[in-house]
């Protein structure tokens, strides 16, 4: 069992010229506590279950591009990248120095998108539902072409590249892992099965279910369901402790679940109680789990 932190709120005491120092903190605490994984919203407006829309809210990649300087063995990425929002070959190329400069710890987390009100509000392109999937197959089957160091012209449903040349090519090999984010049973978890490295699905009575879509996904399209890394979106309850973050793990470990991303409060610090609750996870989970 791994164990993730998202951080999804930049609101803190003192304004925004303390963003940095208390961002700083948070994700020095992260790597030195021996947490696996550090994700950022990829939004531009706060969303509304986390706060207002006015909150405090950074761009994505360069937010982890910031913490990929402070730190030296944690995993990034974005929870998830929303597909409209960067050409293609852009964000893979994002992604790809992200993994070149953080020494092969970038993830690419995306999804279909979902946030009309910040991408109306700043202009953003925001095409019906139908055309972000169709987007967002194009999306993993470039970023596919593009880690396997394929120029060849690429031709997709929405796109088109003429030499999709990515140099230089990523550290790890062969790509930074990629996460397709969203619960859809038709095509999200379709695409995940046919495309990605892992999943993400919100902790819930549901998770059990979309697992099992998944698993059915994966025999269709011939791919070893554990081959797959699932991730778990969870969050503790207020003053949560280390054995609360333990029982959740555990929990989810039996509902199938690989990697426990535990999603900040605003306003709260909880790596260190994670730092603590990952060294008693690896007592308690068996090995591979």
């Amino acid at each position: 069992m791994r164990i993730g932190l998202q951080v999804p709120s930049f609101t803190f005491p003192g304004g925004s010229e303390r963003i940095a120092p208390e961002f700083a903190r948070i994700v020095r605490d992260a790597d030195q506590g021996g947490l696996d994984s550090l994700w950022v919203m990829d939004h531009l407006f706060q969303i509304h279950s986390v706060g207002p829309a006015e909150d405090p809210m950074l761009e994505g990649y360069s937010a982890l591009a910031y913490a990929a300087a402070l730190t030296e063995h944690i995993t990034l990425g974005t929870m998830v990248t929303g597909v409209s929002y960067r050409a293609p070959s852009l964000l893979i190329k994002t992604v790809t120095t992200l993994d070149v400069l953080s020494g092969g710890r970038a993830w690419l987390g995306v999804g279909a998108a979902w946030n009309d009100e910040e991408a109306r509000g700043l202009g953003l392109h925001f095409p019906p539902t139908a055309e972000r999937f169709e987007l967002l197959e194009d999306t993993l089957r470039l970023a596919h072409q593009m880690w396997k160091g394929d120029e060849a012209a690429f031709e997709g449903t929405r796109i088109s590249a003429e030499r999709p040349l990515n140099s230089p090519q990523s550290v790890r090999r062969p790509h930074p892992p990629i996460l397709v984010g969203g619960m859809g049973e038709k095509k999200t978890l379709r695409f995940v099965a046919k495309y990605a490295d892992a999943c993400n699905i919100f902790d819930g009575d549901q998770l059990p279910h979309k697992l099992s879509v998944l698993r059915e996904h994966c025999e269709r399209e011939g791919r070893d369901y554990a081959e797959i890394e699932k991730t778990a979106l969870t969050i503790l309850p207020d003053g949560g402790s280390a054995s609360q973050a333990v029982d959740a793990a555990g929990r989810l470990a039996e509902a199938g679940v690989d990697h426990v991303i535990f999603s900040q409060r605003p306003g709260t610090a909880i790596a260190s109680v994670l730092a603590e609750a990952r060294s008693e996870v690896e007592k308690l989970v068996p090995a591979g789990r």
